[in-house]
């Protein structure tokens, strides 16, 4: 049996098998998931013969620990023909183990998978993940539906609306804190999109905050007509300019459930666009990589591995990689402009609020001493208008961001 080299030592405390993070594993599978090439990292972690590896089913590496819930999502998702990220512990053929994030893709004739090893921090808030969920599935006996289920459940209370998120995040995390423990740049294309991300994720913070700060004002039609009412025929205009006031929180309504409240708003299809463009740029210059060192390290491998048939098929794939990126910058270019357009509406609407504004500043000053209670409300509307503006005007600055990113990024692709 071909045994580790020496830079592959054992952790007595964890029995885990070590490995260098310039270190790349490959292998392809074919639609049952069974092993059909693999490069020397891949054979010589996972401790097996090479006779050993071809023609067995890839769960041969698959560790005990590993929840089933995991690879139900997994392999969901390569199904469905969606490139899929994820944390693996797989076990090598002596029991030890060793941890990998993997890229798995659907591929002519089945699927294809280049790992890297993790170092950052979501790598040990995962494992911790994992191990409630091989609990809930032995002791509770939760089916692997279920088990994913509530790993996608999990990761929301975390943060991550759906599985695309998440995984973009992870494959980010684990290549920059890999790249800055090796002193390697990360390249334009990635830090482009981690720019993007950062901009759609400060927009949301904006978007939110402005929401409720528009909720906030939501009983000034119904605080109006009480002032109105106690003022009998001298509050006629109050009223209004209540029945004005509500129309507008009517549109107001429509536009942050169109464009920024749900999953299937505006915002989230740019978000989403954007994650999955950074999950493949990240992806695609990992594959990048491994193409390198298939063509630059010399290594033993079978006859029935062909390595330029291999590398050949990687340029392949990355190229894929690379044309859906370019069809997710598309949309995010659709949705920020549809999204820029939206913003100059709720604009319109903060004009709105600023004409209510001042008429009740009028309607104040004609009632004297009776209008101390409209003065509250225009106090209220005047910290409400400047709040939505400024908020709006960084929205729209990030808007710009994004756009900006988007433009340049067509052209380094």
């Amino acid at each position: 049996m071909t045994d580790l080299s020496p830079s592959l030592v054992n952790d007595a405390s964890a029995n885990e098998a070590s490995f260098h993070l310039n270190e790349l594993f490959y292998s392809r599978t074919d639609t049952r998931g069974v092993i059909r090439a693999g490069n020397s990292v891949f054979h010589r972690v996972a401790g097996f013969e090479w006779e050993e590896l071809i023609g067995a089913p890839h769960k041969i590496v698959r560790h005990p620990d590993m929840p089933r819930g995991l690879f139900h999502l997994m392999w969901e998702r390569i199904k469905d023909g969606r490139p899929t990220g994820a944390y693996v512990k797989n076990r090598r053929k002596c029991g030890r183990f060793y941890w990998v994030f993997a890229l798995v893709s659907p591929t002519e004739g089945g699927y294809i998978s280049t790992r890297i090893k993790p170092s950052s921090p979501l790598h040990r808030m995962v494992t911790e993940l994992y191990a409630e969920m091989a609990r809930r599935e032995q002791a509770q006996g939760v089916s692997p539906a279920d088990s994913a289920a509530w790993l996608r459940a999990t990761l929301r209370e975390k943060g991550y609306p759906n599985y695309e998120m998440f995984q973009a995040d992870a494959i980010a995390a684990e290549y920059e804190a890999r790249a800055r423990q090796l002193g390697q740049p990360v390249g334009q294309v990635q830090k482009r999109f981690l720019d993007m991300s950062r901009a759609i994720g400060e927009v949301q913070r904006e978007t939110s905050e402005m929401t409720e700060a528009f909720k906030a004002i939501r009983t000034v039609p119904m605080n109006m007509r009480l002032i109105a009412s106690r003022l009998e025929n001298a509050g006629g205009p109050i009223s209004a300019i209540s029945v004005n006031y509500s129309q507008m929180l009517e549109e107001m309504t429509t536009w942050v459930n169109t464009f920024v409240d749900g999953e299937a708003c505006v915002f989230a299809k740019i978000r989403d666009a954007i994650r999955l463009g950074q999950f493949l740029g990240f992806a695609s210059v990992v594959e990048k990589e491994m193409i390198e060192i298939f063509q630059e390290i010399e290594a033993s491998y079978p006859d029935s591995i062909d390595i330029g048939a291999e590398v050949a098929l990687l340029e392949e794939h990355r190229k894929m990689y690379l044309d859906m990126t370019g069809d997710a910058l598309m949309s995010v270019e659709r949705e920020a402009r549809r999204f820029a357009r939206s913003v100059l509406d709720m604009k319109r609407y903060v004009t709105g609020l600023s004409s209510t504004r001042m008429m009740c500043k009028i309607e104040s000053a004609t009632l004297s001493g009776s209008g101390t209670a409209l003065n509250g409300i225009v106090e209220q509307l005047d910290d409400c208008q400047n709040e939505i503006e400024q908020r709006l005007a960084r929205i729209v600055e990030l808007n710009s961001v994004i756009q900006n990113n988007t433009a340049m990024l067509r052209s380094l692709i």
